[in-house]
């Protein structure tokens, strides 16, 4: 790579969303403040958050070491690399991810973590009007998810609930993208010698409003709920006679997909599927008769209690 070229490697890197890339390494916010996402910090024990992302900015600020900067600088930081190591994982593989897991694990501190105050079958109509947009079939949401009324940071909410393996949930709406915490990935089903694996439950959620027919009675299926749980997901997937990757089109989810096809040989990349698309409900939408366009905000719904 010529020095104009690293140079520009280099400039995109630091511009990868602070808050994808945690989430991807299983960190979460305690709570956000409008363009301020605000962690416990990734490099100790601590129940104050005071690790905070500027999203607007896309830089970090950690109020407990005086310190901060932007992903790069993170990455060395949190890894404990030099430079150049952490670009090269960065632009070939994930390897650096399974080590950071288990600070997803970590308990947030009482007044500032999600709390659940009801779960009811779906029903919002914003919630309703969401899945549509997305191209999913209601019952089958209804089937795998639930209506979550959840409180952060003294207001109340509520959103699509996707329950992982440890009771915790993946929440989505139109407007926010977060998890409860423990964070883990979701199994379901007990029938055969393959499974099915998807990177989100939207994905997982396309998967089975195109195949209407089949079912957790006759397949497999696993949600990772992030990129990160793929090690601790390599005991179940050793399990099967087959396995059947579903993962993201986006960099992370082509290295991973690579690597794991190169270590293991019952593993299959079905991701040509959706080629040219960045994951398989983005591909459902476009080839949807009632949603040609990628979701977008809808104006107008309020997903306040």
């Amino acid at each position: 790579m010529d020095y104009t070229a690293y140079q520009d490697y280099i400039k995109k890197v630091r511009q990868v969303d602070m808050v994808g890339y945690l989430s991807r390494l299983g960190i979460e916010p305690a709570r956000i403040a409008g363009v301020n996402y605000w962690y416990q910090s990734p490099f100790r024990d601590e129940k104050t958050p005071s690790f905070k992302v500027n999203r607007h900015l896309n830089r970090w600020y950690d109020f407990g070491e005086g310190a901060g900067g932007n992903l790069i600088d993170f990455g060395i930081r949190y890894h404990q690399c030099s430079v150049g190591d952490f670009l090269s994982a960065f632009r070939e593989d994930i390897l650096m991810l399974s080590a950071a897991a288990p600070s997803a694990a970590r308990a947030q501190p009482e007044q500032n973590k999600i709390r659940i105050l009801q779960e009811n079958p779906l029903s919002k109509p914003a919630l309703l009007s969401y899945l549509t947009q997305r191209c999913i079939d209601i019952e089958l949401a209804r089937e795998h998810c639930r209506q979550i009324d959840y409180e952060l940071s003294g207001k109340t909410y509520y959103a699509i609930g996707f329950a992982n393996d440890s009771g915790g949930y993946e929440l989505r709406n139109a407007y926010s993208k977060i998890s409860t915490s423990p964070k883990d990935i979701t199994t379901l089903g007990r029938a055969g010698n393959v499974l099915a694996v998807f990177e989100g439950f939207f994905d997982f959620l396309s998967y089975r409003s195109m195949h209407p027919n089949a079912g957790i009675e006759s397949e497999n299926y696993m949600v990772l709920n992030s990129v990160a749980f793929f090690s601790k997901a390599r005991p179940v997937l050793e399990s099967y006679r087959q396995v059947h990757l579903y993962l993201d089109l986006d960099q992370t989810g082509k290295s991973l997909t690579s690597r794991a096809l190169a270590e293991n040989d019952h593993l299959t990349d079905k991701s040509m599927l959706y080629h040219g698309f960045k994951d398989l409900n983005e591909y459902l939408i476009a080839t949807n008769n009632q949603a040609r366009k990628s979701p977008s905000k809808t104006p107008g719904l309020d997903l306040s209690i």
